[in-house]
């Protein structure tokens, strides 16, 4: 890819997602709106009045669920219409682009917000670099009557169509769009939108070699950068700057551009750790606040057993035989509940100063990995190899994952032990939870070549709680993934019994594990456990997450593996009444 090519990847690719759907986003409250009123019409449909209430919570998953339940007992086009377009807005806010436009497609042309519609399928479609079909998408939106009065339908509409003719190479029609653009947000006085409008004009400019114009763009980008109050486009806007010097071999000046780059950026990660930072000592002040909370009620309940002991004193006066059998029988019960409690601090206490020394070690072990490809990531960004930069932002994704589920794991966890963890048993339509998981580990299946069946039956609705459902299978196929070889083969698969429950089978082609390492895996008492693979390391502690939440849900765990020859997990949980 040439020099000019770079720049324009670097400036329109990370630009138009960003400010196109941020703009349509603003004509959300209006489509709330009519959602809720649609909803209100439609209240006899349960499964449709949750679909839209989790569509405006942003509740993705739980809106894919109901959605779909509602699509397979609709008979009603409107209504279909409107699960449609929550499932197509939800698989574009998870990155699913592909089974986003399988959504949106299905829409008729009389649902309300069909120019809307054309628009996100505009957009989806550039993204998945399909360029011709993204403009036919932006023309058809632009044939509404009162597109032109939505300043921000009109104005990213042409933005869209201008910056799929660059990539198309048909310079003409790219500035004829791109000039409207221009006009519409500098008579809105739109900073973000002009800022976006300048940038794509200079790309435009500079890849044709037309310099002058390039760099008159590029310099106006940077100073409206100045009056945009976000660290990442007054990085981008110094970054493109510095590109440009150097290509012009004004090094001095590129110089200067590029750490001010580096400065927002810098600034952009400072920014995000002390958001980390806040959150952490948020949930640690929390738990602070929990202990002092325990103290008090051991204290006074010290406080009650010694009134108590007081009380049977002083009628020791007036009965002594009676009250010091009473009192001896006293003494005797309230050592054992000491010597009980006592064990029961000490077993707790050493609980935590494992998992703490364990995760600290785990935390300590990603964020040197972490620090250590940051210092490669910097050192390549300077050398321009962007092969190996793409190698080394796709591994330190893969050590934030890990830290991130880590902590989730540690998180939920912490709350089960509290009894904080809040439990609602819901009727669930366990393939359609089996398909989001799927969905939401493609990429990890996909990196590893593994090939993924949902056998799970359709018909099979158990009796649990959603949210902690997810964390079992999230867990137990992150660890189906982690463990299996590339080219390996993963299942879901279920089977009624005659006892009213539904068996969820996970069968993986993985590397097994041992009789011991199962029987260390099942037991109460261990917290945490290793497999046999000196490169595989686990705390255990999603594992034991797991066993506790099945518990909660009334179901069974029974686990077979052998080594070399993959692990097979049985879940079984409670039917629902509709399954007999």
């Amino acid at each position: 890819m040439t020099p000019k090519f770079r720049l324009l990847y670097l400036s329109i690719i990370f630009l138009i997602p960003v400010f196109l759907f941020s703009q349509i986003k603003s004509n959300n409250d209006v489509i709330i709106k009519k959602i809720q009123k649609k909803a209100a019409e439609y209240k006899s449909e349960i499964n449709f009045t949750k679909s839209q209430s989790f569509y405006k919570k942003k509740d993705w998953d739980s809106t894919l669920i109901y959605s779909m339940k509602q699509l397979s007992s609709n008979t009603n086009k409107e209504i279909a219409d409107y699960c449609h377009f929550f499932r197509g807005i939800a698989f574009k806010e998870k990155d699913l682009y592909k089974e986003s436009k399988k959504e949106l497609l299905l829409i008729s042309n009389q649902f309300d917000f069909f120019t809307s519609v054309q628009i996100h399928l505009g957009t989806i479609s550039f993204q998945l670099s399909e360029f011709r079909t993204a403009i036919r998408y932006y023309e058809k939106a632009l044939q509404s009557p009162l597109i032109k009065n939505q300043y921000y339908s009109f104005a990213k509409t042409q933005e869209g169509i201008g910056s799929s003719y660059i990539f198309l190479k048909e310079y003409n029609k790219a500035e004829d769009c791109l000039m409207k653009n221009l006009q519409i947000n500098e008579k809105a006085k739109n900073k973000a939108g002009l800022y976006n409008a300048y940038n794509i004009l200079a790309n435009l400019y500079y890849v044709q070699g037309k310099n002058a114009k390039a760099i008159h763009y590029f310099e106006k980008a940077y100073l409206l950068s100045k009056d945009i109050n976000e660290n990442y486009i007054k990085n981008l806007a110094a970054f493109n700057m510095a590109v440009f010097e150097e290509n012009r071999s004004n090094f001095k000046q590129a110089l200067g551009y590029r750490k001010e780059a580096e400065q927002w950026n810098d600034s952009l990660n400072n920014q995000n750790k002390i958001w980390a930072v806040a959150d952490f000592e948020k949930k640690f002040a929390v738990a602070q606040k929990q202990k002092q909370i325990k103290v008090l009620e051991v204290e006074n309940e010290l406080k009650n057993n010694q009134r108590n002991w007081l009380f049977f004193s002083a009628m020791s006066l007036l009965a002594l035989l009676t009250a010091g059998i009473y009192l001896y029988a006293q003494k005797v019960k309230n050592a054992k509940i000491i010597l009980l409690q006592k064990n029961k601090l000490d077993e707790l206490n050493t609980t935590k100063d494992q998992l703490f020394s364990i995760v600290s070690h785990d935390l300590r072990s990603s964020v040197n990995a972490l620090k250590t490809s940051n210092t490669k990531l910097s050192a390549t960004l300077e050398s321009k190899n962007y092969e190996e930069l793409n190698q080394l932002i796709i591994q330190n994704s893969g050590i934030a994952n890990g830290a991130y589920s880590l902590l989730d794991n540690l998180l939920h966890w912490a709350m089960l032990q509290t009894k904080q963890l809040y439990f609602h048993k819901e009727s669930v339509h366990l393939y359609s939870i089996v398909q989001q998981m799927e969905y939401n580990y493609k990429p990890l299946l996909l990196d590893k070549s593994i090939e993924f069946e949902n056998l799970v039956s359709k018909n099979s609705f158990i009796f649990v709680d959603l949210d902690s459902l997810k964390i079992i299978l999230r867990n137990l196929l992150d660890n189906a993934i982690k463990f299996s070889n590339e080219n390996g083969k993963i299942s879901f698969t279920t089977a009624t019994t005659k006892n009213s429950f539904w068996d969820l089978v996970i069968k993986d082609t993985g590397i097994g594990m041992t009789q011991n390492t199962i029987n260390e895996l099942l037991n109460d008492s261990e917290l945490l456990s290793k497999k046999n693979n000196s490169e595989i390391i686990g705390t255990g502690l999603g594992f034991q997450l797991c066993k506790q939440m099945i518990q909660k849900n009334n179901g069974i765990l029974a686990i077979e593996s052998e080594i070399n020859k993959g692990t097979t997990i049985t879940l079984s949980f409670p039917k629902t009444a509709q399954n007999g």
